[in-house]
């Protein structure tokens, strides 16, 4: 394992961004010196992420780390009565749809891991519930539900987060991941029906606003509709809409990045682009590839403070860091690097289910 990937790692485990519950924190604040509180997406991201660790090193310290996570999902932040998986626990005010489709793929990462039933239990009945309780008559789905009575929010066309579009693909992707992991193929539809829409919608994704500093945010999640895509790669249309997409990233990124950059935005681009040409989709750039992941790797934090030291920034304008150290971006980033080292040392393509 390369340096970088050690560290990062090593900042899951000591940096007490995971809570003792288990769960963990939405980013550490290095201004205030205090973490913000538990996220169940954000524990859902870190569970894969561990799991990831866990399938390079074989070290049990990073799978123990995940069960943890896992636990809290499924025994503390899971409403068994009202199948939903809140937004936070304290309180269980709302439900987001993209936030459950994580904390399905993270409970299936460690049930791959374990083969523990529970996470595979909560992942389906979660995955159940996704579909009915988000779904809109035109076929889309509500980003967003209050608890307890699962009445959909306002929506706010000035966030993305509140607003239904092609990003919510990735969330999608947990229904094909529940048809593989238990046979029934009634997941599928849902994913299906995701993918449609997204494709239909995406050219309108992009800028999506006149704030150039606003479009940076917006590539964030334009990727996670590329990586929505890879369940169905294999076709002539969601190929097409992985190489036109990465080169729409490509460009924005490069054009705003002078004022504007997110590491996990980087991460996210050099992970599409290996798996768009590990799945023959898009040829890898191999030149932009190696720029994204030298621009990547000068996001990692490095000091005598373990709760900073190994975890990456969020961003930075200019030449100020913001004072996040995100567990999304330390994820995203690791995986990216990770699978960039892979790809250089000449390794077979790795499962899509590995993506973080």
């Amino acid at each position: 394992m390369s340096p970088h990937l050690a560290r990062a790692g090593q900042w899951f485990l000591r940096s007490g961004i995971q809570e003792p519950n288990g769960g963990v924190a939405r980013y550490y604040r290095t201004d205030l010196q205090s973490n913000y509180p538990v996220s169940t997406e954000i524990t859902g991201y870190s569970i894969s992420a561990l799991v990831y660790l866990h399938t390079l090193t074989k070290d049990e310290r990073w799978l123990q780390a995940a069960l943890r996570a896992a636990r809290f999902l499924t025994r503390q932040a899971w409403d068994a009565d009202l199948r939903t998986m809140p937004f936070e626990v304290d309180p269980p005010a709302s439900a987001y749809f993209f936030d459950s489709g994580i904390v399905v793929r993270g409970l299936l990462a460690v049930w791959r891991a374990t083969g523990e039933q529970e996470f595979l239990d909560v992942a389906a009945s979660l995955g159940e519930s996704m579909a009915a309780d988000f779904a809109c008559e035109d076929g889309s789905f509500h980003p967003v539900i209050s608890l307890p009575g699962k009445i959909p929010a306002p929506r706010d066309a000035f966030r993305w987060s509140a607003s239904p579009g092609c990003y919510q693909l990735k969330a999608a992707m947990a229904w094909w991941d529940l048809a593989e992991a238990t046979g029934e193929e009634r997941f599928r539809e849902p994913y299906q029906r995701a993918l449609e829409r997204a494709l239909r919608t995406c050219n309108g994704f992009l800028p999506g606003h006149s704030d150039r500093l606003t479009v940076m945010d917006r590539l964030h999640p334009f990727a996670y509709f590329l990586e929505g895509l890879l369940p169905r790669v294999a076709e002539a249309r969601c190929a097409a809409a992985l190489q036109e997409g990465i080169r729409r990233m490509t460009q924005l990124l490069r054009e705003i990045a002078p004022r504007f950059e997110r590491a996990d935005v980087y991460a996210q681009l050099l992970r599409i682009r290996l798996y768009a040409d590990w799945a023959g989709a898009a040829p890898l750039d191999r030149e932009a590839a190696q720029i994204e992941a030298e621009k990547l790797a000068s996001f990692q934090a490095s000091g005598s403070d373990p709760r900073i030291d190994g975890g990456y920034f969020f961003g930075r304008k200019g030449a100020a860091w913001l004072p996040y150290v995100n567990p999304v971006s330390t994820a995203f980033a690791l995986q990216a690097l990770g699978l960039w080292e892979h790809c250089r040392s000449g390794g077979a393509q790795p499962h899509r289910h590995l993506l973080i």
